[in-house]
């Protein structure tokens, strides 16, 4: 049976705490690559949407129950050779749109085993050097300036 081709449209969430501390998941299917929560679009689906049920596919997490923003940030990038074959032929671009989750700590993670071996919490500083894709990194590196303009009182790390 043939699989339906994803969607060249996807969300990536930084999920972090107060004190700025990034979770960082790392794939199953490439063992070293740690990334933020990231998943196409699903056909019908608002990207909204799209930022919740990948919140709770990869790390059990319910957005619903935190503060789960839109950075209205974009960004289009090449898929990567090896991840092409689950497009449409000819699809070689994705368009990546940027939401931040704000939980009130280091919660416990629930990953998906067939996406995911382990996760950890780090500085943002830290997880932004962590992460092996340029778009991932530069949401991290935004994470200050998009958390002060919703939560200005935020504790000092």
């Amino acid at each position: 049976m043939e699989k339906t081709p994803k969607i060249p449209v996807s969300t990536l969430v930084v999920v972090y705490t107060p004190r700025l501390d990034v979770l960082l998941i790392e794939r199953a299917d490439r063992p070293g690559y740690w990334q933020s929560v990231t998943g196409s679009q699903d056909p019908g689906e608002t990207l909204l949407q799209t930022a919740t049920r990948e919140v709770r596919e990869e790390t059990g997490i319910d957005a619903t129950r935190h503060a789960l923003h839109d950075w209205q940030v974009s960004s289009v990038y090449e898929i990567f050779a090896i991840w092409r074959h689950r497009y449409a032929p000819g699809v070689t671009h994705n368009t990546e749109h940027v939401f931040g989750l704000r939980v009130p700590g280091r919660v416990d993670v629930a990953l998906a085993p067939a996406e995911h071996l382990r996760y950890r919490w780090l500085p943002w500083r830290e997880a932004a050097g962590e992460v092996f894709s340029w778009s991932n990194r530069q949401a991290i590196l935004m994470l200050p300036e998009k958390d002060a303009a919703l939560a200005p009182a935020r504790p000092a790390p």
